[in-house]
């Protein structure tokens, strides 16, 4: 079979050699034009006068769009409240579009852009949670509040108690190619749309909406992408709608991508969070009670806060059973950009709550945070299963065993009394050592998204073309469906032709997001690729006079009856025999059911699980710190390509721990983004990577019955990097016999009076 084997990516060879073609690769007709938006300079206010005959006096600009020009409200949100493709009178954030310039080259087109003159009454901007929250500035009337059994009371009695505040960073997408789109109208009225995006159905809905056009006479293409992580989920929408409108108003092909700056200024990252926590515990570690405040902020539109928000609270337990938990949540509205996806989708945010807690109840009983971790662990697989605060039995929990196996191969123990010594002999340098689990849920919380489609065709000569409602964006996707397809029909991988997701192939697909773009998109291309296999067992096995049943694909043949046929042979005698060999696959995850207002439910079909041992040293005088080592085991369940998902693996930690330790997004006291450029906003880089990174996967199948009883891997590792914000707090309380309150991103300056903070 090719499913397990570890084979490179598809377009490994492309990506290397820069032949790999993306959306502004594309060539273009000649007559195309070029796009551009002019930006809000400003986070509120009216807009008094707007003045472009400068822009358009720009040599080469073809016409300049404001939301005056168009005869209706064209809405480019993925939610149900509406957000305008150009400011409608008043702006909402510092680099929301106002006006769309069309110009018949990229460079004029962002020259021009730049001239617009709009003036403003300015108003009063809400910047922060503490004034969003002041000024009850929020999506939805009031708190959600998702709880179980009596936290109060639990915390009351308790024999200790503790209370907290750790801010969680937001985070910059950062993916290497931006956002970008094409639109070319057709000859019949209809309109191609290409797009960078993770959800080529919304591009295809938004656009038809916009245009006044049915969904079928748009379609909507994406070969690849050059990463997404979230970012291009919904945010590809205002580029796509304003390519189309653009190419119907002038009759011409019309592309738009925004520059680096453009890119962080205008688009939305991931959801900063401050968490608030009560809890009560026993003197063995044990929470008695738990009550988490989680305040997010939104940005200046609801985007995909509400789900964003909703995950955080649904991942506020993570590998922990507490039977008396308080979860409330606002999702408050600022002037800022528009918060979005971003690979974990809260679940990230959620986690650090309680993993920070773990770390809190730890130092204050002087135990080490392993073990206080281990002591609230959800009941082993086999035991009667313990529930989320949601309601949902964790039946599948094998953490007990994935910790202990880490803590043996990693050697946390003795390292971590080494790391103890090296404390007492160093004065400045300072050693830190972290283990965390990661438990992660994996499905779509709005239900209904939680189905995939895909088409398989197998050609005459024994060739076979697949398509899926999927989206490549460096992830890996494709390869892995391709192998279940070559799988299904006993044939090498080089049968297998992987083409680009088209909305005219496969329909009303979900985006490829929540981690479950190989269980989806594999079981779908299964339930095709079954179909056309079972009509040529059926054919062949007619032929023999056997049991369809019996009938074998291996290894480039049909073998029925003690014959073995070459599987071209079998396919060209099928088509002369009038065979249909096409099919369409569909899925939808079975078990789910899941109340968002109650909290109540199972919205999951089944967690992810992994740990990370991270161990960190830091500068005591000016906070510069460096991630030593990191050993990960992780849970892929029977993996279906183990190369691709050991660097999915590699890739999670190292972008979590940028997250969690030198991303940081500052905005001045006017709502400016300041950190908008590679210059300012630091990602890891490879010298970041740890010096010693052991990845393992964890030996073992789903217990679910998923696509060769797989597991996902796309957003659970990136959890793993919590483990890199706890090892440098562990690292800072060397410094003294207080807390540290470390608080994230924990950077040079935060490490830094974390440790002032220690030994205070």
């Amino acid at each position: 079979m090719s499913v397990a084997k570890p084979l490179p990516h598809d377009a490994a060879r492309l990506h290397v050699t820069g032949q790999a073609r993306y959306v502004d690769d594309i060539p273009l007709p000649a007559n195309a034009l070029h796009l551009a938006f002019g930006l809000s300079t400003i986070a509120y206010g009216k807009i008094t006068h707007i003045d472009l005959s400068k822009v358009r006096a720009v040599p080469g600009v073809i016409a300049v769009l404001t939301a005056d020009d168009f005869d209706h409200h064209v809405d480019v949100s993925p939610s149900p409240s509406p957000e305008p493709l150009l400011a409608e009178g008043t702006v909402h954030f510092v680099g929301q579009p106002i006006f769309l310039v069309v110009a018949e080259s990229h460079l004029a087109a962002r020259k021009a852009a730049r001239l617009g003159q709009v003036e403003y009454e300015e108003l009063p901007a809400i910047l922060s949670l503490e004034d969003a929250l002041a000024a009850d500035s929020r999506f939805e009337d009031g708190p959600r509040v998702y709880a179980a059994g009596d936290a109060e009371a639990a915390i009351a009695g308790a024999s200790n108690t503790l209370e907290g505040q750790i801010d969680v960073a937001g985070q910059e997408h950062f993916y290497l190619e931006g956002q970008a789109a094409t639109a070319l109208p057709q000859d019949d009225g209809g309109f191609i749309v290409y797009s960078s995006s993770q959800h080529p159905t919304e591009i295809q809905h938004k656009v038809a909406h916009a245009l006044g056009l049915p969904m079928s006479d748009v379609r909507c293409e994406v070969r690849r992408m050059g990463g997404g992580f979230g970012g291009k989920e919904s945010q590809g929408n205002h580029l796509a709608v304003a390519c189309a409108l653009a190419a119907r108003l002038t009759g011409r092909a019309c592309t738009m991508r925004y520059d680096r700056d453009d890119d962080m200024v205008v688009t939305g990252k991931r959801h900063d969070f401050q968490i608030k926590y009560r809890v009560g515990f026993a003197d063995d570690g044990r929470i008695s009670g738990l009550e988490f405040i989680q305040l997010c902020r939104a940005g200046w539109s609801m985007d995909l806060t509400l789900p964003v928000a909703d995950r955080a609270m649904l991942h506020a337990d993570n590998a922990y059973f507490l039977p008396d938990i308080r979860i409330e949540s606002h999702r408050l509205r600022t002037n800022t950009q528009s918060n979005t996806a971003f690979r974990g989708f809260g679940g990230p945010q959620g986690m650090v709550g309680v993993e920070r807690v773990m770390d809190h109840v730890a130092h204050e009983l002087g135990m080490d945070p392993v073990e206080v971790r281990k002591r609230n662990f959800y009941a082993k697989v086999g035991k009667p299963p313990q529930s989320t605060p949601y309601g949902m039995p964790v039946e599948d929990f094998i953490l007990h065993e994935m910790t202990e196996r880490l803590e043996a191969t990693s050697d946390y123990h003795a390292r971590r009394a080494a790391v103890r010594e090296w404390n007492a002999d160093n004065r400045y340098l300072k050693k830190g050592i972290a283990l965390t689990p990661v438990k992660f849920g994996i499905s779509f919380t709005l239900t209904h998204l939680n189905q995939a489609g895909a088409l398989v065709h197998v050609y005459q000569d024994g060739s076979i073309a697949l398509n899926h409602g999927g989206t490549e964006m460096g992830q890996g996707l494709f390869q892995k469906v391709a192998q279940v397809a070559a799988s299904r029909f006993g044939v090498d991988m080089s049968r297998v032709k992987i083409t680009a997701t088209d909305t005219g192939k496969v329909p009303n697909t979900s985006a490829t997001a929540a981690s479950s773009g190989s269980d989806l998109n594999g079981m779908a291309v299964k339930a095709a690729c079954d179909t056309i296999r079972d009509r040529l067992a059926s054919f062949v096995a007619e032929r023999a006079q056997a049991d369809p049943k019996s009938v074998v694909f291996k290894d480039g043949h049909v073998e029925v009856g003690g014959d073995r046929i070459p599987f071209d042979d079998v396919v060209t005698d099928a088509y002369m025999n009038r065979i249909s060999l096409s099919a369409t696959g569909f899925y939808k995850t079975p078990k789910i059911v899941w109340d968002r207002i109650k909290g109540e439910g199972r919205p999951f079909f089944y967690f992810a699980y992994g740990a990370a041992v991270t161990e960190v040293v830091i500068d005591t005088l000016t906070g510069e710190n460096r991630i030593l080592r990191a050993d990960i085991l992780h849970d892929c369940g029977a993996s279906l390509n183990p190369a691709i998902d050991v660097g999915q693996i590699e890739g999670g930690y190292v972008q979590g721990a940028g997250w969690l330790t030198t991303e940081e997004l500052v905005w001045d006291d006017k709502g400016r983004l300041l950190t908008h450029a590679p210059s300012t906003y630091k990602i890891p880089a490879c010298s970041d990577r740890p010096d010693v990174f052991n990845v393992a996967l964890w030996e073992g199948e789903n217990s679910e019955e998923t696509i060769y009883r797989s597991k996902a891997v796309g957003e659970p590792p990136l959890m793993l990097g919590i483990s890199a914000l706890m090892a440098l707090s562990d690292a800072a309380a060397a410094c003294g016999d207080k807390y540290p309150d470390l608080q994230s991103p924990a950077t040079a300056e935060q490490v830094f009076n974390a440790v002032q903070r220690a030994g205070s």
